[in-house]
């Protein structure tokens, strides 16, 4: 037998079992896009003041959200967290905005807080947003009064529902190009998109956001690179990109608060129609 054949017949014997383990790393891989999912602390609070909304998706999981209701023609934000937060994590910054004459929908998505009892996935989680979403629609908050705020992992989420004319406005913090860009920007040559059920490619859809876009992104970001969001940026059309600089991954409102929030405010006047 020639040595052509020989690695012929052991790729074939091999290729079964590299199958598996990408099977299996991608039946896996949830749990690490995901970690908050199985956060057990405070998972039932509702914050003081909040309203708490459901809704059915798709596929039949009940959507929760939290409210502050915005006044008669005043813009509501629709914000989807991170991976490891919950919707009730960004309360007082919801508050802030509030405040400022804003309505404020945090979106918590299957799995979290008090949207337990689903697994979470790409998918799933776009159903939730347009859940919460047709709830609003429903009150008579369609998406010309809707601005969409995603942060880190929620980034991909607004996005998608930016793609879809879902809001008038997109505020991405801490925006990543895709998952797998993250996972290689780690790992650098590492094939993330074999091993990744759960893709997120926002950088894909940016012919398709055609609205006013904010994206606010550390220089010192240690989890997902500045350079990610810089991207961002100039791909989708028109979008400003709002540098804090030292800022890391999780620290970008405690450093530069009030600036961050009348940048936020500003698009969302900014983007009223007519």
């Amino acid at each position: 037998m020639s040595l052509l054949a020989r690695r012929f017949l052991l790729v074939l014997a091999v290729l079964p079992a590299l199958a598996l383990i990408v099977a299996a790393a991608r039946a896996a891989s949830p749990r690490f896009v995901f970690p908050g999912s199985r956060a057990v602390g405070g998972e039932h609070r509702v914050p003081a003041g909040f309203d708490l909304i459901t809704a059915g998706a798709c596929d039949g999981v009940v959507v929760h959200a939290l409210d502050l209701p915005a006044s008669p023609g005043a813009r509501t934000v629709v914000h989807f967290h991170n991976n490891r937060d919950t919707a009730a994590d960004a309360a007082d910054l919801a508050r802030s905005l509030h405040a400022r004459g804003l309505g404020v929908l945090l979106v918590e998505y299957r799995g979290y807080g008090l949207s337990r009892g689903s697994e979470p996935s790409e998918e799933g989680l776009y159903n939730d947003a347009e859940a919460a979403l047709d709830g609003l629609a429903a009150r008579g908050v369609g998406p010309d009064q809707v601005v969409l705020w995603g942060t880190s992992l929620g980034t991909g989420v607004a996005a998608e529902m930016a793609r879809r004319g879902r809001g008038a406005a997109l505020v991405l913090v801490t925006p990543y190009t895709s998952l797998p860009d993250v996972v290689t920007a780690a790992v650098p040559l590492f094939p993330a998109g074999l091993f990744l059920a759960n893709r997120f490619d926002t950088m894909g859809k940016t012919d398709e956001i055609r609205v006013p876009t904010l994206v606010i992104h550390g220089d010192a970001d240690e989890i997902v690179p500045f350079w990610m969001g810089s991207r961002l940026a100039s791909a989708i059309p028109g979008a400003r990109l709002l540098q804090v600089k030292g800022g890391h991954h999780g620290d970008l409102f405690l450093r530069e608060r009030e600036r961050l929030l009348s940048a936020i405010s500003a698009l969302c006047l900014g983007a009223r129609p007519g």
